[in-house]
């Protein structure tokens, strides 16, 4: 979404860092590359480097490996803003700890409303916008990575059973090429993933045309406050963590104005990183261990809570 939560879980020495693996690639490569990377994921249940040796049975899901740092997925979750009853009420594997924000609290959703959620994953967000839009509203999940849709449509009884709805569907697609007709979805969300694509203003494209007119965006991503050093910028783990392919702020704004949206808000939520950075996670120990004397990770990087309109 991740963003993010997700950092290599190291077998050899917890905490070290691998070496950067070079993304400077075409976006085929790149996409290729992000899609065996949450393939990983959602075959382990955790992260798993694509560029170490075999993750340790020991390590958990969510956040680093570093002994009482660990956290776990609802430990994630529960920091970006998602309540308690919330993660009880999802099926099981649903929160893999991806989360960088909580965008269906963002939506304001309503009931009757039809919502798209930009890789979907194993379906978190996507279970628990469900409930929120009722029988009469439709929650469909895209996601590139046949093993997350797998995982998540496994889900979807665990979620009929719990909330008495069939409101939830999930459909193999990217998002730089959404499998929606143009002007049907009342609200696009989106959780750390937004980052991980090569095209993002194909992908700002593809949001306008399939909102109805007045409808509505609510995405947490990644952001840059300035440049990162080549060295993050060219590693798969900072990629796949949702690090190394997020933009500057502004370019963002500029890709969703120049896409037709309008009424962008753009907050930034300086936490996120912090927090990562406190907890020692270790992809954003690495980030640290690369940037210069006395900088920090979110001196560059912030969590964005991102709103915007397609025009009546």
């Amino acid at each position: 979404m991740p963003d993010n939560d997700t950092a290599p879980c190291c077998s050899d020495g917890c905490c070290s860092s691998p070496a950067p693996t070079d993304t400077t690639t075409k976006p085929a490569d790149m996409r290729d590359t992000v899609r065996e990377g949450y393939a990983q994921i959602a075959r382990s249940g955790q992260w798993s480097s694509v560029t170490a040796a075999p993750t340790d049975a020991s390590c958990g899901a969510g956040g680093g490996c570093c002994g009482p740092t660990t956290l776990t997925p609802d430990q994630v979750a529960q920091a970006v803003g998602y309540a308690h009853d919330e993660l009880s009420a999802i099926p099981q594997g649903a929160n893999m700890g991806l989360s960088c924000g909580n965008p269906t609290a963002l939506a304001s959703l309503k009931p009757g409303e039809t919502l798209l959620d930009l890789g979907s994953g194993a379906g978190f967000d996507c279970f628990i916008a469900g409930p929120r839009v009722g029988a009469a509203g439709h929650v469909i999940g895209v996601d590139m990575t046949p093993d997350m849709l797998t995982k998540a449509r496994r889900g979807l009884d665990a979620y009929r059973r719990h909330s008495g709805l069939d409101n939830v569907e999930f459909r193999l697609g990217e998002i730089e090429n959404l499998p929606a007709p143009d002007a049907s979805v009342d609200v696009v969300i989106s959780n750390c993933v937004l980052n991980l694509s090569p095209d993002k203003p194909r992908v700002w494209r593809e949001i306008a045309r399939v909102l109805k007119p007045a409808g509505r965006v609510a995405i947490s991503d990644l952001a840059l406050l300035k440049p990162l050093p080549s060295d993050v910028t060219q590693d798969v783990e900072a990629l796949i963590g949702c690090v190394a392919g997020a933009c500057l702020i502004e370019q963002l704004r500029a890709d969703a104005q120049a896409a037709g949206l309008v009424d962008i808000q753009l907050v930034s939520k300086p936490e996120y990183i912090a927090a990562m950075t406190h907890w020692q996670d270790p992809l954003y120990k690495g980030i640290l261990d690369r940037l210069p004397q006395g900088a920090s990770p979110s001196d560059y990087i912030t969590s964005l809570d991102i709103r915007a309109t397609r025009p009546a």
